[in-house]
């Protein structure tokens, strides 16, 4: 026994901990989390010029003087992007007071003084550049001071209206003032005129300093100054998608989703120890390793942390246990056929390694083409799953590789089949001629044969699905419950610290003049509505409806709204993602198969997909984006299985080479392909299902419709992967015979090669 071995062994495993206790801490309070973790807002802006005969400045200067302004606002870490030509998304998190937020975020800040007449008198020029501060008066009323760069144009323009007769003589301070509809005279006669302050010049004023009062709250002045010394913004700012979640909900939505993933990652380990024994204490080891290395990724990359995101991750911990259980059927089967352990760790690991390869690649294109092509959650969805796809490539599949070789190179489990989970009686001795033996329940069954049962189960959940679609069309609510991310309108959610009552609460949104196309009520008291228009609310309108409602619940109010542009945008995108997917996915598995593997497994694809979409018509789930996420994690995943399958049949395909291809023959390397895959399936499937299961039972309720599609789509993708995939193969194999390669015809002169059997046979 080579003592040294294990000592590394020791050391290693030792060292991966004592790494991820260190820095446990600084990792936990590293994380950036998302707005539906944390509260805050979302906001995207179509920018166009003043006026229409301007072009659009630069955005990156654009992106400046936003940022400008964010910082006035105190928020930790803010996202501001640039999307296409002409749009900015601003992502806020923790933010107390998004209606302050909004205002500040997208005025134009343009400050001028003009006279009763509206002429232009002065503008920001005449300023210290950041120069404005919160002041009171002598009876503690809140105004704004500032300093002036031109004092001598101050004196010159006060000096000329302090000539003007009573009335006339008044200085005029507009922010954001409109040409086409503001006036003195008429905003003069209002309760709350638009322009900020008129004040009366009765002389020359000689001073550095001026000052802005008029009937300011202290949050208004500070706003006021905050504005001013973010300086004017050359362009308009128009909403076109916002959503607002609250603080409270955001936490909670964390804490449950963070429990229930911890739980289901636990039962993953416990799992894994229990049926494969001292490999399953590896993949235990590996998969904390794999959670520490993919959060401090993301933490590094400065990513942000959201519910869907999480999802992800729990999924690839699933996704990583299939890359061992890969390698550790391989190795017991290596086992079964009379191979000791170490010769079973070596032959297993090497056969594992390009179907691991293989399958965490298509995963890698799905979510690659999600990342480029989504937007928002689905983008830290995607993000999530490429670092989880590297990471099980680095970590589950080498490192765990290394803990495991040296044990096994140690001479420590020399003849300890039990430590594989694998009995010593089911072991052949090939050296007294004992042959492999047969083991589990599928290990005669007929696939081929019994596979018109799943597909005839699969016609009578689509024949549902579209049953119930043209119920819906019948009966006015759409194929689809297309969420408004797609149909744009407003989603309002209420809550309160009483059970909401839902007459009262569409009375209420009537008076207001929104017109309300549903309201749910939920929450564990019923103390939660929420309300849904068909409508683009104006932000103008939602600010009212909001002050209304506070009057009347006690609990936070969020919005979001997306604009008709918007929703045509996602629909579109979608299509193509779905498509770009599909086709990304069909050129891999052709240069890495052939095209009828491809071919099938894009079949299987597409059933998964029409599968989703009837389950999301019978039980009228909402199609929003992070369905769309589902929908290509569910095109990796599925191919993921597809490719394991196709990759045994080839390997059977190919010990059959010098056989002549009969019906017959197909049809046992299929079966005897699933016998010896199946297993897999079902472990993979079950591991990759145990923390979604804990997610939709015990997590947030805001991705609980994200949970339940996605189990859903890992049902159905393993069984679309053994049911379908493999018997279209089968079928396209009876049709369509693979071309011979062309025997080389030997030269009479030229030495054939000696053939030793057990040699180079």
């Amino acid at each position: 026994m080579k003592k040294s071995r294990l000592i590394t062994f020791g050391i290693t495993v030792i060292a991966i901990l004592a790494v991820i206790c260190a820095f446990f801490s600084d990792i936990r309070d590293g994380m950036r989390l998302g707005l539906d973790l944390k509260g805050g807002f979302e906001i995207l802006y179509e920018v166009t010029p003043l006026t229409e005969n301007d072009e659009l400045p630069s955005m990156d200067a654009v992106v400046r003087s936003i940022s400008k302004r964010v910082n006035t606002l105190g928020v930790n870490e803010p996202v501001i992007m640039v999307e296409g030509d002409n749009r900015i998304r601003v992502q806020l998190a923790d933010v107390h007071d998004p209606e302050a937020a909004r205002r500040m975020i997208s005025s134009t800040a343009n400050l001028t003084f003009r006279d009763v007449n509206d002429a232009l008198l002065m503008d920001a020029t005449v300023l210290q550049e950041g120069s404005a501060t919160l002041a009171y008066d002598e009876y503690g009323r809140a105004k704004v001071s500032l300093k002036l760069s031109d004092t001598e144009k101050f004196r010159e323009v006060t000096s000329t209206i302090s000539q003007k007769g009573s009335g006339q003589n008044l200085i005029v301070a507009w922010l954001d003032y409109d040409e086409t509809t503001d006036t003195y005279s008429r905003e003069s006669q209002k309760e709350d005129p638009k322009y900020i302050s008129a004040a009366t010049v009765s002389q020359a004023i000689d001073s550095s300093n001026v000052e802005i009062s008029g009937n300011f709250s202290e949050d208004e002045a500070r706003e006021l100054a905050d504005l001013i010394n973010s300086g004017s913004l050359p362009v308009k700012m128009n909403e076109v998608y916002s959503n607002a979640v609250s603080a409270d909900y955001g936490v909670d939505a964390f804490s449950k989703t963070m429990l229930a993933g911890g739980i289901g990652i636990v039962l993953i380990m416990l799992f894994m120890i229990a049926y494969y024994r001292l490999p399953g204490v590896i993949s235990a080891i590996t998969i904390v390793a794999y959670i520490f290395i993919v959060f401090l990724v993301y933490n590094a990359m400065g990513a942000v942390f959201t519910l869907s995101g999480i999802a992800a991750l729990v999924l690839g911990v699933g996704m990583a246990c299939d890359s061992n259980i890969l390698t550790f059927e391989r190795i017991k089967d290596a086992m079964y056929s009379g191979r000791t352990v170490k010769t079973a760790f070596y032959e297993g690991s090497s056969k594992s390694f390009t179907t691991i390869l293989d399958a965490q690649l298509t995963t890698f294109i799905s979510a690659l083409i999600l990342y480029m092509f989504g937007t928002g959650s689905v983008k830290g969805f995607a993000t999530m799953l490429i670092i989880s796809v590297i990471t099980t490539m680095i970590v589950i599949v080498f490192v765990a590789k290394f803990l495991l070789k040296l044990l096994v190179d140690s001479g420590a489990c020399d003849g300890k089949y039990a430590w594989f989970a694998v009995k010593q009686s089911d072991v052949p001795n090939v050296m007294k001629g004992e042959e492999r033996h047969q083991f589990g329940r599928f290990a005669k069954f007929d696939f081929v044969g019994k596979a018109k049962y799943f597909i005839y189960t699969s016609l009578a959940i689509l024949a549902a699905g579209i049953i119930f679609m043209v119920v819906n069309v019948a009966s006015g609510d759409g194929v689809l419950n297309l969420g408004i991310d797609f149909t744009s309108g407003t989603k309002l959610q209420i809550e309160h610290s009483a059970q909401i009552d839902k007459d009262a609460l569409s009375k209420q949104m009537d008076e207001l003049g929104i017109k309300v196309n549903s309201i749910k009520i939920n929450g564990e008291n019923n103390n939660i509505a929420s309300v849904f228009s068909k409508e683009a609310i104006s932000t103008e309108t939602m600010n009212k409806a909001k002050e209304t409602l506070r009057k009347s619940y006690d609990g936070e109010i969020s919005d979001n709204v997306v604009q008709p542009v918007i929703g045509r945008e996602l629909v579109r995108n979608a299509m193509i993602i779905s498509v770009l997917a599909w086709l990304a996915v069909l050129a891999y598995v052709s240069i890495r198969f052939k095209w009828d593997y491809a071919l099938s497994g894009i079949v299987a694809l597409v059933h998964d997909v029409f599968i989703i979409l009837a389950f999301c018509s019978i039980l009228r789930m909402e199609i929003n984006t992070d369905i769309i996420a589902v929908m290509l994690a569910i095109i990796g995943y599925s191919i993921n299985n597809s490719i394991v399958v196709f990759d045994r049949i080839r390997e059977n395909v190919r010990a059959h080479k010098h056989d002549k291809l009969t019906p017959e023959l197909y049809k046992s390397i299929v079966n005897e392909s699933l016998q010896s895959t199946f297993i897999r399936s079902i472990l993979s499937t079950f591991t990759t299902l145990l923390p979604v299961v804990c997610l939709l039972f015990m997590g947030s309720d805001a991705i609980f419709s994200f949970n339940l599609t996605l189990c859903i789509g890992l049902i159905a993708g393993a069984g679309s992967s053994v049911f379908i995939a493999a018997q279209l193969w089968y079928y396209i194999r009876l049709k369509v015979k693979p071309k011979q390669k062309k025997k080389k015809v030997r030269k009479k002169d030229e030495v054939e090669e000696l053939i030793v059997p057990g040699v180079n046979d």
